[in-house]
């Protein structure tokens, strides 16, 4: 069975296209993301604009395009923290629909949490002694979400309305940010942070989206993108503070020069991203964090291979 999700996050759109066996098992056959930020201005304004709408519409026509040339049989979207917190998301979200015919389901942050947890374990419960409990943490644009469960059931979520581009928006305008504006944006972070429990010495803990990601490429110094490398490295907690302490002084052109790992389109909110992680890492008593490259896009389709099944006469 040949699958399709795309999911449209607040900074990135990601297009995944697997075949699943009847087991459950897949392989990828196409998995890309473009970095759109559908929530440009939208914890601001409350509302997506204009030139984003039309900007967005269009890479949307092209995944759906591009999971239909490749033979996809189903294709499924989802919407996260912009489509929630945006007056207009209802609006865009017929709009998608009735120009391009692509359903786009908004999740709730506790879905989304759930989904995103479902996709990141999946490559580790299928390894030799794999651990029974996981917290998954996705740091996204507008909001992060923490999942803890065993195996691959959900125990407790918890979503948070501080996300990358959100924080950077409201706190971090400049590249680089001023001492004040780090500072405020440190203490907005730990007020959200000291609301997630912590967690017991047994839970592994995984990181998914562009930030853990990103890291992990710097430690690893990739001159190209290896999601294979990445998923399943572990970045220690000195690592990430030592490249944040790099990198808070620099510009946007300065960070891409020091560490071209760093995308064009995530170098403004980088450092917002870390700062979550690393407040995180402190709040959970952990020393790192595992990185996976699956999240969100993967738990949709496993939604749907197992929608799909149930179905089957």
């Amino acid at each position: 069975m040949r699958l399709a999700s795309i999911d449209i996050g607040s900074n990135t759109i990601l297009l995944l296209i697997v075949d699943i066996a009847p087991d459950g098992a897949f392989v990828v056959v196409r998995d890309e993301q473009i970095i759109a930020r559908l929530g440009k201005g939208v914890d601001a304004n409350r509302r997506i604009t204009a030139e984003t709408f039309t900007r967005v519409l269009g890479f949307l026509q092209r995944l759906k395009a591009t999971a239909e040339a490749n033979g996809a049989t189903s294709v499924v979207a989802s919407g996260s923290s912009a489509l929630r917190d945006a007056r207009n998301g209802a609006e865009f979200v017929r709009e998608v629909k009735a120009r391009i015919g692509l359903e786009i389901e908004v999740l709730s942050g506790q879905m989304e949490a759930e989904l995103t947890y479902r996709g990141a374990v999946s490559e580790f419960l299928r390894t030799p002694g794999a651990h029974r409990s996981y917290a998954v943490l996705d740091i996204g644009g507008g909001s992060t979400e923490l999942t803890i469960g065993e195996e691959g059931a959900v125990l407790r979520k918890a979503s948070l309305d501080v996300g990358a581009v959100r924080l950077t928006e409201r706190l971090l305008k400049t590249s680089p940010p001023s001492t004040l504006a780090i500072s405020q944006a440190l203490t907005e972070v730990r007020s959200w942070i000291s609301t997630l429990p912590r967690l017991l010495p047994t839970t592994r803990l995984i990181g998914v989206a562009g930030t853990v990601t990103t890291l992990a490429a710097i430690d690893l110094d990739l001159p190209v993108y290896d999601p294979k490398r990445v998923s399943g490295h572990f970045i220690r907690l000195e690592t990430i503070e030592q490249i944040y302490e790099k990198l808070q002084t620099k510009s946007v052109v300065e960070m891409i020069r020091t560490f071209p790992q760093i995308q064009l389109g995530r170098a403004d909110i980088i450092l917002a991203g870390i700062l979550v992680l690393i407040e995180a890492l402190k709040r959970f008593g952990v020393g790192g964090i595992t990185t996976s490259d699956r999240g969100l896009r993967y738990g949709l389709v496993l939604r749907e291979f197992s929608i799909a099944t149930t179905l089957k006469p």
